[in-house]
C-alpha cells in the first residue's frame, strides 16, 4: 500500500502518540508472571503488542481488553506456565519473541516460536546463548539459530552471570526473566547501558534486583530467583520512538509549534531528544514528574530553521536506537555534516536499515555515505524529495521517509505503509490532524 507525503502548512495541535511499546510488551509479560489481577492503562495496540498479549493467554494467563488500551491480565505466577496447544506466532515482534524465550525458559514446557518473513530474518542466536547455558534447549531451529524454533525449559533451571557482547535489553531482559525461575542469583553485566524498562518494572512488581555500575559506561544487574510477583497496576507512557515522528515533523516544517502529551523521558530512552537540541531544535519539557516508575513530561515543539550537523557518540546509540532513521530525515534539513557513529545494531532490525536508509536518502537526493557502521548525512538545509522509497516491511522507514515529504521541494512515495500498524496504528490520523499533507493509494486510490 504505497503512499505520498507532500509539503505541508505549518503543524499546529495538541496530541498524544501510543503507549510505549516497550512498556507495553513487558506490561504484559509481568502480568502473566504476577498472581492474581493486573490492570493496564494506556496499552499500545499495535500488532507487534497484540501478539505478545495472545502468547500470554497461550501460555496460561487470562488476557482480557475491556476499553481502548485498558487491559487486565490474571497471571499464573513464576514458573506456572502451561504448554501452549500450538506455535506462538509474534508476527513482526522482535521484542515479544525474545522476551518470551526468556519467560518460557523458567518453566517445565516445550514451546515453538514463529513469526512472519521479516522476523524469520532476524537472529536470535544472541538470545539462545545464555539461555542454554541456563539449561535451556534449543530442540529445533531454523538455520543460524534463526525462527521457527522450539524450546524446552529445564526442570531446575541454572542461575548465571552472563557479560552481554553488545548493549541490548532484549538480551538483558530475556536473561532476567529466565532468571525469575533459577534459584540464586542471575547476573547480567552490560558495558553500555540499554533501556531499563525491565529492571524498573521488577522492582515494580516485587522482585528483588540491584543495579551497580560496571565501568564507564555500563551497568550490573542482580536479580534473586525464584520471587513471588504481585500484581500492580501499570500506566503506559506514551512512546518516545513514537513522538520521534511528530517532533521531527514540526521541527522540519516551517511555522511549526504543537505539544506531544505524557512522553517517556527516561533518561536511557531520551538519546534522540538530546542530540536535537544539540543540532540547534527547540524541544521543551512541560509538566515533568513519575507515572508507572517511569519519568514522564509533555514535549513543546516549535521550529526554529537553525539546526546544524553534529557528532552523534556511538555510546548513544542504545538509547536511541530505533530514532536513528528519523534523525537521518532531521539531519538532511539540518546545515553540515551529522555523522552517527556505531550503528552496527540497525544491521539486525526489522530490516537492514542502515542499508535502507542510506537508499532512502538517495532516493530523496540527500547526499550520505556510510563508513563502517558510522552513517554521515550532508546536510543542506533543504530536500529535493522523490521517490519511492523502498521500506523493506520496516515500520519507522516508512515513517521517516513520510515525514521527509512534508517539507520537500517535491512529494516523497514510500512503496508501504501497512507495516506503521505494528507499532503506531494511529500515525496517518495524527499526522493530519496536526496538518500535514500525506495521502494513501488504497487499491489504486489515493486517500
Amino acid at each position: 500500500m504505497p503512499a505520498r507525503a507532500g509539503l505541508s502548512p505549518a503543524l499546529k495541535g495538541t496530541v498524544r502518540v501510543p503507549g510505549d511499546k516497550s512498556v507495553s510488551h513487558r506490561s504484559l509479560i509481568f502480568g502473566t508472571l504476577a498472581v492474581g489481577e493486573t490492570r493496564i492503562s494506556g496499552l499500545l495496540e499495535g500488532e507487534d503488542v497484540l501478539n505478545t498479549a495472545k502468547a500470554c493467554a497461550a501460555l496460561g494467563a487470562t488476557v482480557e481488553r475491556l476499553g481502548e488500551g485498558e487491559w487486565r491480565v490474571e497471571g499464573v505466577g513464576v514458573g506456572g506456565l502451561t504448554q501452549p496447544d500450538a506455535p506462538l506466532d509474534f508476527g513482526n515482534a522482535g521484542t515479544g519473541s525474545r522476551l518470551m524465550m526468556g519467560v518460557v525458559a523458567g518453566n517445565p514446557i516445550t514451546a515453538t516460536f514463529d513469526g512472519d518473513a521479516s522476523l524469520r530474518r532476524r537472529p536470535m542466536r544472541r538470545i539462545l546463548d545464555p539461555l542454554e547455558q541456563m539449561g535451556v534447549e534449543v530442540m529445533d531451529a531454523a538455520e543460524g539459530g534463526r525462527l521457527p524454533l522450539t524450546l524446552k525449559g529445564p526442570r531446575d533451571l541454572v542461575p548465571i552471570t552472563y557479560e552481554s557482547p553488545v548493549a541490548s535489553a532484549q538480551i538483558k531482559s530475556a536473561v532476567l526473566l529466565a532468571g525469575l525461575g533459577a534459584p540464586g542469583e542471575t547476573v547480567l553485566i552490560e558495558r553500555e547501558a540499554s533501556r531499563d524498562h525491565t529492571e524498573r518494572m521488577l522492582t515494580h512488581f516485587g522482585a528483588e534486583v540491584t543495579v551497580e555500575p560496571y565501568g564507564t559506561h555500563g551497568r550490573k544487574v542482580t536479580l534473586k530467583g525464584r520471587p513471588e510477583l504481585k500484581p500492580r497496576p501499570i500506566a503506559v507512557p506514551a512512546d518516545p520512538s513514537s513522538a520521534a515522528f511528530p517532533v521531527a515533523a514540526a521541527l522540519i516544517v516551517p511555522g511549526s509549534d504543537i505539544v506531544i502529551e505524557g512522553v517517556m523521558v527516561n533518561p536511557l530512552r531520551t538519546g534522540l531528544f538530546i542530540t536535537l537540541k544539540q543540532m540547534g531544535a527547540s524541544i521543551d519539557y512541560l509538566n515533568e514528574r513519575v507515572e508507572g516508575g517511569e519519568d514522564v513530561a509533555d514535549l513543546r515543539v516549535r521550529h526554529t530553521g537553525r539546526l546544524t550537523g553534529v557528532e552523534v557518540p556511538a555510546e548513544r546509540a542504545p538509547s536511541m536506537i530505533d530514532e536513528y532513521p528519523i534523525l537521518a530525515v532531521i539531519a538532511a534539513y539540518a546545515q553540515g555534516t551529522t555523522r552517527m557513529n556505531g550503528l552496527s545494531e540497525l544491521r539486525v532490525k526489522e530490516s537492514d536499515r542502515l542499508a535502507a536508509v542510506a537508499d532512502g536518502l538517495a532516493a530523496i537526493g540527500v547526499a550520505h555515505r556510510i563508513e563502517g557502521d558510522d552513517l554521515l548525512v550532508e546536510g543542506k538545509g533543504s530536500v529535493s524529495g522523490g521517490g519511492p522509497v523502498a521500506t523493506h516491511m520496516d515500520h519507522r522507514i516508512a515513517m521517516s521517509f513520510l515525514v521527509a515529504g512534508l517539507a520537500a521541494a517535491n512529494a516523497v512515495e514510500v512503496d508501504d505503509v501497512a507495516f506503521i500498524a505494528t507499532s503506531f496504528p494511529s500515525f496517518l490520523p495524527l499526522m493530519k490532524r496536526l496538518g500535514a499533507v500525506i495521502e494513501v493509494d488504497t487499491a489504486g486510490g489515493a486517500r
